[in-house]
């Protein structure tokens, strides 16, 4: 058996432990007591200054141990961790939770230390080290030094976290969603968030994966298990910290700026179907929704309140959030309004009104027929009083049964939804949750859950039907070596041929060495008025900020004009720069639109695709999507889909549509370019991509390479 194959059998007798070991002193001492008033197995101690460990036997050392144990609490000073790791290996033990810290975290005067407690490790299943440790509900195994409560779950949420705060935070919520799992990840010194990911996803005993990220250690393994996990249906929800902006070597051109290495988690996130959210409510409540309730067929959702005001907020969320509201058929609407109070009015969301409140014959009959028919979602918005202000809340009771009963008879994945997130109280929580129903807390929190659920079926339903269910794609990324110290930026001249020989259009150009008029009338000869003149040179990237292009000249004698003109406003601003000659180019007339489309090297991603609205709105606006390359047609044609330019390229108040497939081909074949030339391309950009009725053309381009002379 290899020693990855070793460590994930490892990792599993580590979730499914027999027997459990602590180690230390106060800490493990806590946690060996709470394990074991849960835990059907075996539980030690070891500590060689005590009886007793929390209750439990203990003894001096873990060679004394009755056997090899398959969980492991470690909680001593870190002098005495690499040895006891060590013997935890070559006796045969499972996995360690290290809780110890004072490794990696602390910088060059901890990572030696690491490294010796990695080669210490061997096999074993090592969470850790300096993490909070690892709960196992669903086998009942508490390895964790914190009040964690009491859950048995057959069927839940398995959180693994970057943060043991953020972690004990989540167990602590007053939401009701069933954990299975809860692992504190820690320094992630040999088991990464890929490797519990690619182990949970054949777990039985988990619904959805939530993920608190930082960071991810090695992109092509986390996206190998996220892949795994959206085959096996156990949906990623993912809250990530932190964006990152491009360094100085990528300061050239816009490229960097519209899109950092956050954009680049995104795009990769779309592709492997995980959905990101951006706040721990999210996260809870659209897990808790997919594990209640499960993932919804589509999209459409019928919605009941007894408020005016409650329908109308359902509706707007509904409207931002992409969820649709079918309005009754006729059917539906003549028997709704037999059902319904004369003071109703039959829509979705529907108002059933006060005077059916707590009605047990009429109600079941009006949610039936409502969601009896184009429904793939239900839910119902209430808030359930407290005692110290309404007694009796056996209305709210009754009507919350009748919904429940008629989502599990047509079964329809449905919610039960507060205005207030804090407006549903433990005992309607559970009714819900036994009912299969999901107590979903916050109205705007309640439909993210509903939209977010409906993302992820349709994500994984793309994909799986894109790919096959056996084989999805693989992420082969078109990596290319970290840039070097030393770089070079093509001139606009070079950067284009460079692009005319991958196919990529460029308008009629010629580049003409000095401003010696005879030359310059003869070279321009066979070119089309108007002309556009820029100065050529690697150190203008940014010509127009320096005066060193001038537009829709008409004749040849402007053009003379303009070469004078631009030498002028250079030798003001920068009287040393040399231009490299001067490129005269036809100016494309009748253009529909603009787009910028760059390059760049991102050292975890390798190369990256931004893909925006162009010109002098490229900074301005910030339209912008990111692909991972390489790509395909596809996520080129959605991404421009998304942007808020494309309804020019559609056909916008009248006037023509472009060729959308040659504007995506004229892409492609950039990428294509960036590809094959991964070993020395860095950064390329064309801004602007000009886009007219039936051509494209790059009519400014600059690339930055490693060789100076790049093929």
């Amino acid at each position: 058996m290899s020693a990855l194959s070793a460590r994930k059998a490892n990792l599993k007798r580590l979730l499914r432990p027999r027997h459990i070991a602590f180690i230390g002193g106060n800490d493990a001492a806590f946690s060996a007591k709470q394990c074991a008033d849960q835990f059907k197995g075996p539980v030690w101690g070891v500590n060689p200054n005590c009886q007793e460990l929390g209750g439990q036997p203990c003894y001096p050392t873990v060679l004394d141990l009755p056997e090899a144990p398959d969980a492991v609490f470690l909680a001593t000073p870190r002098k005495f961790t690499t040895n006891i790791i060590s013997q935890l290996n070559d006796m045969g033990a499972g996995g360690v939770v290290c809780f110890t810290a004072g490794y990696a975290e602390l910088g060059e005067q901890g990572r030696h230390a690491e490294k010796e407690l990695i080669t210490a490790a061997g096999n074993l299943a090592l969470v850790g080290p300096n993490c909070y440790g690892l709960i196992s509900f669903a086998h009942d195994a508490i390895l964790w030094p914190f009040g964690a409560g009491k859950q048995h779950q057959t069927h839940g949420v398995a959180l693994i976290m970057q943060s043991g705060m953020i972690a004990a935070n989540l167990i602590m919520n007053q939401r009701s969603v069933p954990f299975s799992y809860v692992i504190s990840a820690g320094n992630q010194a040999v088991l990464a968030m890929e490797d519990y990911i690619d182990v949970l996803a054949e777990d039985p005993a988990v619904s959805a994966i939530g993920l608190y990220v930082e960071g991810i250690i090695n992109i092509e393994s986390f996206a190998n298990a996220s892949i795994k996990a959206l085959k096996a249906n156990k949906p990623i929800v993912i809250l990530k910290s932190g964006s990152s902006t491009i360094g100085a070597e990528l300061a050239v051109s816009h490229t960097g700026s519209l899109s950092g290495t956050d954009e680049a988690y995104n795009a990769l996130f779309d592709e492997i179907g995980v959905l990101r959210v951006e706040s721990p409510e999210a996260m809870l409540e659209t897990l808790k929704f997919i594990t209640v309730s499960g993932l919804p067929k589509g999209n459409r959702l019928f919605a009941f309140t007894c408020s005016g005001g409650d329908a109308a907020l359902v509706a707007d969320y509904c409207e931002k959030r992409g969820i649709e509201l079918p309005q009754p058929t006729a059917d539906q609407a003549t028997m709704l309004c037999e059902l319904l109070p004369d003071i109703a009015t039959v829509s979705n969301p529907l108002d059933y009104t006060t005077p059916l409140w707590g009605n047990a014959q009429i109600l079941p009959n009006v949610f039936r027929t409502a969601m009896k028919d184009q429904c793939d979602m239900g839910i119902f918005i209430q808030d359930y009083p407290p005692k110290a202000i309404h007694p009796d809340n056996s209305a709210y009771v009754t009507d919350g049964l009748s919904f429940m009963s008629v989502s599990r008879e047509l079964m329809i994945p449905s919610g039960i939804c507060s205005d207030i997130s804090e407006n549903i109280d433990p005992e309607s929580r559970q009714r819900m949750v036994d009912r299969g129903v999901t107590p979903l807390q916050g109205v705007d929190r309640g439909q993210d859950a509903l939209a977010n659920a409906w993302w992820l079926n349709r994500k994984r339903n793309q994909l799986l039907a894109r790919y096959g269910k056996e084989k999805l794609f693989c992420l082969a990324r078109a990596y290319s070596n970290p840039p070097l110290n030393e770089t070079y930026v093509l001139n606009e001249w070079r950067s284009k041929e460079m692009l005319k020989r991958s196919a990529i259009p460029i308008p009629s150009s010629v580049l003409i060495a000095d401003r010696e008029t005879r030359e310059t009338i003869n070279a321009i000869r066979d070119l089309r008025f108007p002309l556009v003149v820029k100065a050529v040179s690697a150190l203008l990237p940014h010509k127009t900020e320096v005066g060193a292009v001038k537009l829709n000249l008409q004749n040849q004698q402007a053009v003379i004009q303009s070469m004078e003109d631009i030498q002028s406003s250079i030798s003001g601003s920068n009287p040393s720069l040399t231009v490299d000659g001067y490129l005269v180019e036809e100016m494309i007339s009748d253009v529909i639109a603009e787009l910028v489309v760059g390059i760049r090297y991102d050292h975890q991603f390798g190369l990256v695709l931004v893909i925006g609205s162009g010109g002098i709105l490229v900074e301005l606006i910030k339209d912008t999507q990111t692909l991972l390359l390489p790509t395909t047609t596809r996520r080129i044609q959605s991404a421009l889909e998304k942007l808020m330019i494309f309804p020019l390229l559609k056909g916008y108040r009248g006037k023509p549509g472009v060729n959308k497939q040659k504007v995506v081909e004229t892409i492609l074949h950039v990428t294509e370019l960036a590809v094959s030339q991964a070993g020395s391309i860095v950064e390329l950009e064309i801004n602007p991509l000009i886009i007219t009725t039936d051509s494209v053309y790059a009519a400014d381009a600059l690339i930055r390479s490693r060789a100076e002379e790049t093929v």
